[in-house]
């Protein structure tokens, strides 16, 4: 029996393991694929406390990982939950074809990209569509492509992508960016980038591969076709919780709710990273909620000894 399971390797999960078992609390790590999340899909961060030149985010990931199992984090990748009970002070996770016992459990399941429901986004999926710039920008040297979603994380790897692309046209259905200021100044007056705000992406278009899509201007109601052969998706996320639904408290978003100690609904399981129900979703408020989570398990299990 493990003191505290975590479920999701990604920064808040990492960080979570590195404290329970700094504690010498018996931790393991459930990831359903490979361990980084979100994170390590992205090229480049700047914004992380320690490196004033920046870091790749699976190099960062990397380090998280190492320092967890320096610790004694155990850590299993390609194991996805399936279900979660709670019985007798006892948590049991079920996977594919384990079960694993603890006496607490966080959630770090984080949050996957939002599909639009729009034609042609299922049927292009890797024949143009793309939710990965870090993975699938090389497939696009040379050629034009569409951004959906001018927040961080949309202008964020557009920029990388511009060391491929020929042109890059952000299309966001808000009059607005929301990406942070420092990122728009980097982008805004690069002659291979446009903007197309205040847009509606209406479809993804081709034939064995992207050509174009179909925007509208929510304004005019003009629609318009844009000629690309790629389309990345960074417009939002919706939270991995559905093996929780039945178990802990949602909002109606579907995220978690906790306290202040990152206590669910229920004693003994915790939320933390992007899974949580708040407004800010960001690297390091998810490392701070890690560690909240980490001290409050701690406590908790002190409460009822073994």
């Amino acid at each position: 029996m493990y003191d505290v399971i975590i479920i999701g390797g990604g920064p808040a999960g990492l960080t979570a393991g590195i404290y329970t078992s700094r504690d010498r609390l018996k931790t393991l790590v459930l990831e359903k694929s490979m361990c980084g999340g979100l994170v390590a899909t992205a090229d480049f961060i700047e914004n992380y406390p320690g490196f004033p030149d920046g870091v790749k985010g699976v190099d960062l990931m990397v380090k998280l990982k190492k320092q967890a199992e320096v610790f004694g984090t155990e850590i299993v990748e390609l194991k996805e939950i399936k279900s979660i009970k709670q019985e007798s002070g006892k948590i049991t996770v079920q996977t594919q074809k384990e079960e694993y016992i603890s006496r607490s459990l966080i959630v770090a399941s984080g949050s996957i990209p939002k599909m639009l429901g729009i034609p042609g986004e299922t049927e292009f999926r890797g024949k143009g569509v793309s939710y990965c710039a870090t993975c699938d920008g090389p497939f696009f040297k040379d050629k034009d492509i569409v951004i959906v979603g001018c927040g961080n994380s949309g202008l964020q790897e557009g920029k990388a992508l511009l060391s491929f692309v020929k042109t890059i046209t952000f299309i966001d259905f808000l009059p607005f960016m929301k990406a942070a200021k420092i990122l728009q100044e980097q982008l805004q007056g690069n002659k291979k980038v446009m903007f197309l705000l205040n847009h509606e992406v209406l479809s993804i278009n081709g034939a064995n591969t992207v050509n174009s899509v179909t925007v509208k201007n929510r304004q005019t109601n003009e629609e318009k076709m844009v000629l690309v052969s790629g389309v990345f998706m960074y417009a939002g996320f919706l939270p991995n919780s559905g093996f929780v639904k039945d178990i802990v408290e949602l909002d109606k978003d579907g995220y978690i709710k906790t306290n202040e100690k990152m206590q669910t609904s229920v004693a003994g399981i915790y939320a933390v990273g992007d899974i949580r129900s708040k407004e800010v979703r960001q690297i390091t408020v998810a490392c701070g909620e890690a560690t909240i989570a980490a001290i409050s398990v701690r406590d908790y299990l002190q409460e009822f000894p073994k």
